[in-house]
């Protein structure tokens, strides 16, 4: 690769080659180019990512002209797949004892690179496939340099500095196809592998409970003499009779989850509970979800099954059973018949939350009637309360934890209907509906507690000043350090002192971050005046509507109750969308009809509303005592 034969100072001060119409940063034309060095590697699983950096930013020192100094040093330990959002923002490296002064990962480059006292003129990395492994997130990063008229240089491709740019962009081009040609065909050579493993009678990881791994010398004579082995299931003893047990009484009896864990719960000796991968986490009972997966899991019928879940694409969700990797044929002893994982399994209805489709939600045979606020009541320890019958036909809701809910601690909370009820419609009949219904909301605008916002924004501006102190320090540290002997102590001190003003930073950062997301959002503004003008003025008595009347209403408005300790209260909060104003118009327009003494509904003035501002008020309304207590 040439050196300083590339640029060769004319009588203008220019290089004496032609530059290219297109043109070329002016960085490039002056003695000293700054460069900022870009790294990255996987993991340590199939690499050591200490010598792979070392590697690296030795084959660009190689390669850039004698006239270039590379200044910055960004790097990361992560895969190059991952989508540009997510980047750089790891703290792999942190495992390593990487002797490269860091600035930064790749999130840190670019944002540097859109900085006008930036430290660094181009950018290079040993070859295009360390900025990334798909195309298109290098194209982004590239791209984003470019927009800040800073250069993507690679070792393994031409350093031009003509300005032309049409050989290098080929070259790296098919550099970036071969690049993600490669990880694709690893991806499916090996996935191919893993489902052969599969249909060969082979298991995949931990065992479920009720088996255990059998082990067996690897089939491949190089591997077995490493000491590899492969494993099948074979049963556990008591563990795979519970395995069994649990089956019999699901198809048999038809007992429900919580019942069945029950009945094992009775004597943990005969049904021993299951083990998580984590010893810190085991319960020592049986829960609902341990019988669940139990029950949902194929492996049982004697079958190998892989692909269950997404692992690493969607955070562990299970995939369509369409996705699955059965074996051919049995190739364990089953626990569960197939016929009878078949029929349990397809006994299982996916549940529907009822707060999406509210009245609507299809009921239960055995269901006596329904709740007019099923989903939308929330006890203060964040639970959605359920409904419940007491004292013969009142109607309350109930907030208890089962025993073997670690979340929440052991409590009992009942709250009556009709308190809750009135509470409610008074709010609506006042605050939605009511003729006084913009005085109300402008003097409770005339009357917000600005307080905490303002100080809120002044820990944010003192949070940001701390940042940009620190970035200060940083510079002059490195500069310091750039101009010393490396193996100088005062050097190596410089570059501890460097490594702690970065911690200091990061902790400042995540300050600023949470100050950030505990900024109030859901304060009525003076716009929202003009939402309540759409609807109409309603002087119908709400509390005697018909609940399935009211029900769309509270739907529409998304209404939300929260209750608050044992003081009686609680928050009641709706939304008022702008984009289906007219169906709580609708809404409000059949409780008018139901009223017996004929009130009118009076229409607002006509004027369709473009915004998509939402309004929520939120008031603190009692909740009526009587019922509401606290076991």
């Amino acid at each position: 690769m040439e050196g300083d034969d590339l640029f060769t100072s004319g009588p203008s001060g220019l290089s004496d080659y032609a530059v290219s119409p297109l043109g070329m940063p002016t960085a490039l034309l002056r003695g000293e180019v700054r460069v900022a060095f870009l790294g990255r590697t996987s993991t340590e699983d199939q690499q050591d990512p200490r010598q792979s950096l070392i590697r690296q930013l030795g084959n660009c020192k190689t390669t850039i002209p004698t006239s270039w100094v590379i200044v910055a040093h960004f790097y990361d330990v992560e895969s190059g797949r991952m989508e540009l959002d997510r980047r750089g923002h790891g703290s792999g490296y942190e495992r390593f004892d990487i002797p490269i002064a860091r600035d930064g990962g790749i999130a840190d480059l670019l944002t540097e690179s859109r900085r006008q006292d930036r430290r660094f003129d181009v950018v290079i990395c040993e070859s295009i496939s360390r900025v990334a492994r798909r195309a298109f997130e290098g194209l982004s990063i590239e791209r984003a340099l470019e927009q800040a008229d800073v250069p993507l240089f690679a070792s393994n491709e031409p350093i031009t500095l003509s300005g032309s740019r049409a050989q290098r962009i080929l070259q790296r081009r098919i550099n970036q196809s071969v690049a993600e040609y490669e990880v694709l065909n690893t991806l499916e050579q090996s996935w191919g592998g893993l489902c052969t493993h599969v249909r060969d009678g082979w298991n995949i990881g931990k065992p479920p409970y009720g088996y255990r791994a059998k082990t067996y010398r690897h089939p491949n004579p190089t591997k077995a003499a490493k000491g590899q082995t492969k494993t099948r299931l074979e049963p556990d003893g008591r563990c795979g009779e519970t395995v069994t047990q649990i089956a019999a009484w699901r198809h048999h009896e038809g007992l429900g989850y919580n019942t069945i864990a029950d009945r094992l719960n009775k004597d943990l000796k005969k049904y021993p509970p299951p083990t998580p991968p984590n010893p810190d986490r085991a319960r020592g009972h049986w829960g609902k979800t341990s019988v669940y997966e139990i029950l949902c899991n194929p492996k049982y019928t004697g079958y190998q099954v892989f692909n269950r879940r997404a692992s690493r694409s969607r955070h562990g969700k299970v995939n369509d059973p369409m996705l699955w990797v059965w074996s051919p044929e049995p190739v364990h002893e089953p626990l569960i018949p197939k016929w009878m994982y078949d029929e349990i399994a397809a006994g299982r209805r996916p549940r529907r939350r009822a707060i999406e489709v509210g009245h609507r939600l299809s009921k239960h045979p055995q269901t006596r009637r329904k709740y007019l606020l099923r989903g939308m009541v929330v006890c203060d320890c964040g639970r959605r309360m359920f409904g419940c019958r007491r004292r013969g036909t009142t109607s309350y809701y109930q907030c208890k934890p089962d025993k073997n809910n670690k979340a929440q601690a052991s409590h009992s909370v009942y709250v009556r209907e009709d308190g809750i009820l009135d509470a409610v419609t008074s709010f609506f009949a006042e605050r939605i509906f009511g003729e006084h219904r913009r005085e109300a909301l402008a003097a409770e605008l005339s009357s917000v507690d600005d307080t905490a916002d303002r100080q809120r924004q002044a820990d944010e501006d003192r949070l940001k000043r701390t940042v940009a102190n620190i970035e200060r320090r940083q510079a002059a540290v490195l500069r310091q350090a750039m101009d010393g002997d490396p193996d100088d102590p005062f050097t190596k001190a410089l570059r501890a002192t460097y490594n702690e003003l970065d911690a200091e930073k990061s902790a400042t950062e995540a300050a600023l971050a949470a100050n950030t997301k505990t900024a109030r959002t859901d304060r009525p503004t003076p716009e929202n005046l003009e939402l309540l003008d759409a609807l109409p003025y309603l002087a119908a008595h709400l509390l005697e509507a018909p609940e399935d009347l009211l029900r769309p209403l509270f739907e529409v408005t998304r209404l939300h109750i929260r209750l608050h300790g044992a003081g009686g209260r609680a928050t009641i909060s709706i939304h008022l969308p702008a984009d289906r104003l007219a169906d709580v118009a609708d809404a409000a327009g059949g409780l008018a009809r139901t009223d017996d003494e004929g009130a009118d509904c009076v229409r607002a003035p006509d004027g369709t509303r473009t915004r998509t501002e939402s309004i929520l008020s939120r008031l603190p309304l009692p909740v009526g005592l009587r019922g509401h207590r606290t076991l």
